[in-house]
This record gives structure tokens, sequence and C-alpha cells, in this order.
């Protein structure tokens, strides 16, 4: 099933009956924020800072635009907001999912998106590297490899990963939230001992073989693609039981 979506039209339309739309493949800020706030009310400031601590390496908003998206959403009907009135602070307005918000989250999750995004321009550079230099594509490569070890430095600090943060959502809530941290971190680690291997290769000439000498592991779709089907289908089946963070309220 398709991602819900929404836009103006459909914002305007909402005042009697709540409609859907799908696109297929849909990711956006929209959902991110719905996710975010079906974990629990917050304010514009406090997303804000929620996506700085989290989602940022993969998903980077601004202020200004969270602050338009949740308004698209209120608009919409997806969001609710209320005025929590303080004394010594200015008055607080935080954002709260609507059920019609929470419906169009859920259908956005069953809907496995895309990965990466598939304009890479490092990738285009190393596909004419060929025309460079061996000096010249180790430095290239090289220099990637700096900018995803500085990426690694800046881990700690970026994502609170200090014992001395405390972090507010509950323990499986936040236990999923850390799995991206993890695929960040293995996934660059990953490419770091590509660029490695990748340097060594051409030093050692392996570009006179050509495609024989780039490439070292060929994917084995037609070997794993009955294993991978049954695997799919099994996790299809189990699907009804232990599903125990679904739907908070």
């Amino acid at each position: 099933m398709g991602a819900v979506v929404f836009d103006s039209i459909y914002a305007r339309a909402y005042s009697s009956k709540y409609r859907y739309t799908y696109k297929e493949g849909a990711v956006s800020l929209e959902y991110a924020i719905l996710g975010f706030l079906e974990v629990g009310p917050r304010t514009g400031y406090d997303l804000k800072q929620r996506f700085d601590r989290s989602v940022s390496g993969f998903w980077h908003a601004d202020q200004s635009r969270i602050y338009r998206t949740l308004e698209k959403l209120r608009e919409c009907g997806w969001v609710s907001q209320e005025i929590v009135a303080q004394t010594d602070h200015p008055d607080r307005k935080p954002y709260s999912i609507t059920k019609p918000g929470r419906d169009a989250f859920y259908q956005w999750m069953e809907d496995c998106q895309s990965g990466p995004p598939s304009r890479n321009g490092f990738l285009v550079q190393l596909f004419f590297a060929g025309l460079l230099s061996d000096e010249e594509a180790i430095r290239l490569l090289t220099d990637k490899k700096r900018r995803i070890l500085d990426v690694l430095a800046s881990f700690p600090e970026r994502y609170r990963l200090g014992k001395a943060y405390e972090h507010d959502e509950p323990e499986r809530v936040d236990f999923f939230h850390w799995l991206t941290l993890d695929s960040g971190v293995r996934m660059r680690y990953a490419y770091l001992e590509w660029i490695d291997d990748a340097i060594d290769r051409i030093r050692r000439r392996e570009y006179e073989k050509g495609r024989e000498g780039a490439v070292t592991q060929w994917p084995p779709y037609h070997d794993n693609k009955a294993a991978a089907e049954a695997e799919a289908a099994e996790t299809s089946d189990l699907d009804s039981g232990a599903n125990g963070g679904r739907r908070m309220t």
C-alpha cells in the first residue's frame, strides 16, 4: 500500500470528511514529524531539538520548514495544537497527533521506503577517475575517507551519546531510534573498508584487468532469490504476533 500524502487541496477539503490519497514511495518531513508526535506532544522548538539529536544524519530539517509543515499538518487535520499557560515563561504551544494523522503515519510505515539518494557526486567523480593519474584517483578516495572519519568523530556530541544525557522515550522506542545510528556507523565503517581496498587495488594496478579487477563480489541474486522470498513470506506470517509497540496512545 502506498503512503498517505496531502496537499493544500486536501487540507481545504477536510471540513466534513477526511480523505486519503496515495503515492508510492513518498518520503517527507510530514511523516517524521508525525512519528515524533506519536511518541508524545511537542512544540516546534522541541521537534527541532529532536531532529538535531536523532534523525539529522539522514533527514535534515531547519526550524522554519518544521513550523511550515506543522501548520500544513494542522490545516489538514493531522495534528492539533493547544496553548499551555505558564506564569514565568511564554505560553507553550505543543502539537499532538490526531486520529487521522495517526492513521496516515501507520499507512506510511507499511510502505518500505527507498534507501540513500540516487544522486551521489562522489560516485560521479569516481566514475570518471580513470581519466586521472593513479595519484589523483587515490587522493580523491583519501579525501572521501577523511570526510567519513570527520563525520564519525562528530557522532558522540552530535547524537548525545554520553551517559550523562537522558532520553525520555520508552525503552522499546529508544531502541529503534538507536538502530538508525548503528546503521549509519556500520555503513560508514564498511565504506572506509571499501575505500582502503580500492586504493590498494589501484596501487596494484588492478585496473589493467578492467571490470574483473574492479568488481570483487557480484550480488548472488539468483542463488539467494528463493531464500529471500521464503524469508519474506515467513516474516509476513509472523506480523500478527509480537507486535509490542504498534499504535501508541
